[in-house]
């Protein structure tokens, strides 16, 4: 076996009868609460009513599992689910798509700023991004614990051996470039190392959450509305894109495309983070009249 890291985590942390908590959801979870208690921060810092950050995480949250859900079904395995409806809302059998989630968030940002806060979408979407970046982060952390959507076989002293994963290789690194269908081309003998992709993907969201709080509260970043969404768009799915190159793929109908399905619909992400990114700077900062919070009566 090549210099590697052998990966063997327990997805579960503990089980209570039938119950498990696992490793995922806490993550997840955490990724939610940061998520948000950045958020808070941003409103409370702009003066926006305190209780605009309630109802942004509640519609956040059901927008990203809901729409993470919707685009894992229709993007990714519509196949199976349009012969299993009933599957479709057991999340807890696994499948999210991020791109999905992404979607979702767009569509939730356009409602709450058209009822609720009354402002540009961006506006809200800039804040919104500083908070979706660590999530999409501790999302990762949290695929790693369960062993699934890491990379092709590799030489680099990191490669993960995921004694727990669901695609195993062998023989020699080799072998498998040059194998069209490299599970078929050599004896269960031997796992290979694999890049841990999962880690590159957390990495990447994170370099993107530094930036985003950087310039948020460093270079008045939210003056400049649709600036912070668009370098988010931009930075996140380029990352995924370039990452995707290195990853096994998530669908069998992908292996005929000669670009997989997550590098696809990374395209208008890009490209309309660019587009953000060009007219935040065009348009220069800009000033945004806030509602004042509603004053608290006394208790006699």
């Amino acid at each position: 076996m090549l210099l590697s890291i052998i990966w063997n985590a327990d997805p579960v942390i503990f089980s209570i009868g039938t119950l498990s908590i696992r490793w995922y959801g806490l993550l997840y979870a955490l990724g939610f609460f940061l998520g948000i208690t950045l958020i808070g921060q941003t409103f409370k810092h702009d003066g926006a009513p305190e209780a605009w950050v309630d109802k942004v995480f509640i519609w956040m949250v059901v927008s990203v599992i809901v729409g993470s859900r919707l685009g894992h079904v229709f993007f990714y395995d519509w196949d199976y689910y349009s012969q299993n409806l009933s599957e479709i809302p057991k999340v807890w059998h696994g499948g999210l798509a991020s791109h999905g989630g992404a979607i979702a968030i767009v569509l939730c940002c356009w409602l709450l700023s058209k009822f609720m806060t009354k402002q540009p979408i961006w506006w809200l979407g800039d804040r919104l991004f500083i908070g979706c970046a660590p999530v999409a982060c501790m999302i990762r952390l949290g695929n790693l614990m369960n062993s699934e959507i890491y990379g092709t076989p590799t030489n680099m002293p990191w490669g993960f051996v995921f004694l727990r994963g669901d695609k195993q290789f062998c023989g020699t690194v080799d072998d498998f470039m040059a194998c069209p269908a490299p599970q078929l081309c050599c004896p269960s003998s031997e796992w290979l190392p694999c890049h841990p992709t999962q880690l590159y993907e957390a990495g990447a969201y994170l370099i993107v959450a530094v930036l985003l709080l950087w310039l948020y509260w460093k270079k008045d970043g939210g003056k400049y509305c649709g600036l912070l969404t668009g370098i988010g768009f931009t930075g996140i799915f380029l990352s995924r894109q370039i990452i995707e190159l290195l990853k096994n793929d998530q669908s069998a109908f992908e292996a005929d495309m000669m670009f997989n399905m997550g590098q696809l619909l990374s395209v208008p992400f890009v490209i309309l983070g660019i587009t953000l990114i060009v007219y935040a700077l065009k348009k220069g900062k800009r000033e945004f009249v806030l509602p004042k919070e509603p004053a608290k009566t006394k208790q006699k």
